[in-house]
């Protein structure tokens, strides 16, 4: 067919506006005889149905143009002949999974699963709206951490997952407030719980090393500007929750706290105390608040002195450090918790193991009883046992002869209980009550 023939492809002869397709100069000839004025006739559409299902791609592809009707300029015009369209069967389906273009990132929201468009969250985007739950509502960690395990057990199977997992949570540990506690806590879970163990480490090692990687930077972040000894202070305190609730498996399968961990707040309490500024020394009275007493402890099983040392650091920035009042008043109140042994009150025995020879207030509560000669008696003597039995059962005796109406001075008569006698007072006891009375009011008035 020549150049100027009618060009069949789908959308052809459309302009770029979209706009309606446009009408070919002049219809292809008919025949050997005809005239050049002879048009052809309007095409029929094609024999065969559109599909039942169409796709905007199937709706497009299935278009056909047609021509518009022309005026015949010759009666002598030979019967045309008409040219059927060609049949398009679309190939595309209403099934076929999305499709984007390379170097095109899809945006999953709750928008588009609502809308039945079939979009899924990513993994990132599914641990960040987990931990943003857990920061906002704390207590559902028990009751869902479970099925958020398994959920990465199923999604994180690379190296590269499971190092994108240890940052989101670190990240999230140390720039969200008060998230630095659930996020030990998470990390803890999941560091027992996460089966995944890739060469480059398991989740507790990669979340170790990602710690030390910020644990080397500590010395230039102490002295660095506001934002910076800020991350850096949020760092400190989710490294104290680890070391507070990171358990490790020792040697004899016993839980044990990571000791690197104890080593690393040594040397960051020694890097906060060596640049006395307000926040350091506020982030280091935090961290000793909150595992002082644990690092304590742990120092002395060792036999070693660190606490002494770091106290005598605290007395020195109080005498010498140019920090503000309040600052100092802190410290000091530092040093009198640890004075207190840190608010614990330790006691050696408790009630059911305390003995007359471990514990020298055994008796202290029990009572003191007198013989008839007025001799004092305890818990402590022999016969303490025997004779306080014996005073009891006389007691009981008493009380039962009180109910029954015996008289116990063993004259035979039977004790009544008469309110109208205990209301009487004998004339000589109260002429003599009277007369109390009346030298009292007399020496009120003078």
């Amino acid at each position: 067919m020549s150049g100027n023939g009618f060009d069949r492809a789908p959308g052809a002869g459309r302009g770029r506006g979209g706009g309606a397709p446009l009408a070919p100069e002049s219809g292809p000839r008919m025949g050997g005889g005809g005239g050049a004025g002879h048009h052809q006739e309007p095409l029929r559409p094609p024999k065969t149905a559109p599909p039942p299902a169409r796709t905007p791609a199937a709706s497009e592809q299935a278009r056909v143009t047609s021509l518009s009707e022309n005026n015949c300029s010759s009666s002598a015009m030979t019967k045309p002949k008409v040219i059927m369209a060609p049949t398009s069967i679309s190939k595309l389906s209403v099934n076929a999974p999305e499709f984007y273009p390379s170097g095109y990132t899809p945006d999953f929201t709750d928008s588009s699963s609502e809308d039945g468009s079939g979009g899924y969250p990513t993994l990132t985007e599914y641990v960040q709206d987990f931990l943003n739950h857990l920061a906002e509502q704390p207590a559902c960690f028990e009751t869902e951490i479970a099925h958020f395990s398994e959920t990465l057990n199923g999604s994180v199977t690379t190296d590269e997952a499971l190092q994108e997992l240890v940052e989101l949570i670190y990240q999230q540990a140390t720039s969200v407030p008060n998230f630095s506690y659930m996020g030990a806590r998470l990390c803890n879970y999941l560091s027992h719980h996460l089966t995944i163990n890739p060469q480059c480490g398991n989740f507790r090692q990669l979340l170790l090393l990602r710690c030390h990687k910020e644990f080397e930077n500590r010395n230039e972040a102490a002295k660095g500007d506001e934002a910076a000894r800020k991350r850096f202070h949020a760092f400190v305190l989710f490294l104290a929750e680890l070391y507070l609730n990171l358990e490790i498996k020792g040697t004899k399968g016993q839980l044990t706290r990571a000791e690197i961990l104890q080593t690393g707040l040594q040397e960051l309490l020694h890097t906060l105390f060596s640049n006395p500024v307000d926040n350091n020394l506020t982030c280091a009275v935090k961290l000793l608040k909150l595992t002082g007493s644990v690092l304590e402890d742990a120092w002395k099983e060792k036999g070693t002195s660190h606490m002494n040392e770091i106290i005598q650091k605290i007395e020195n920035v109080v005498l010498d450090a140019n920090c503000s009042r309040d600052v100092k008043h802190m410290l000091l109140k530092l040093v009198e918790l640890r004075s207190s042994n840190w608010g614990r009150v330790h006691i050696t025995s408790t009630y059911r193991e305390a003995t007359p020879e471990n514990d020298p207030n055994y008796f202290m509560n029990e009572p003191t009883f007198y013989t008839s000669e007025g001799v004092p008696f305890t818990a402590a003597d022999p016969d303490y046992q025997e004779k306080y039995q014996e005073l009891l059962d006389r007691q009981d005796l008493f009380h039962e002869c009180e109910e029954n109406g015996t008289d116990l001075s063993g004259t035979g008569d039977l004790y009544f209980d008469d309110d109208d006698d205990d209301d009487e007072m004998d004339p000589e006891i109260e002429e003599a009550y009277e007369k109390f009375c009346l030298e009292s009011e007399r020496k009120r008035k003078q």
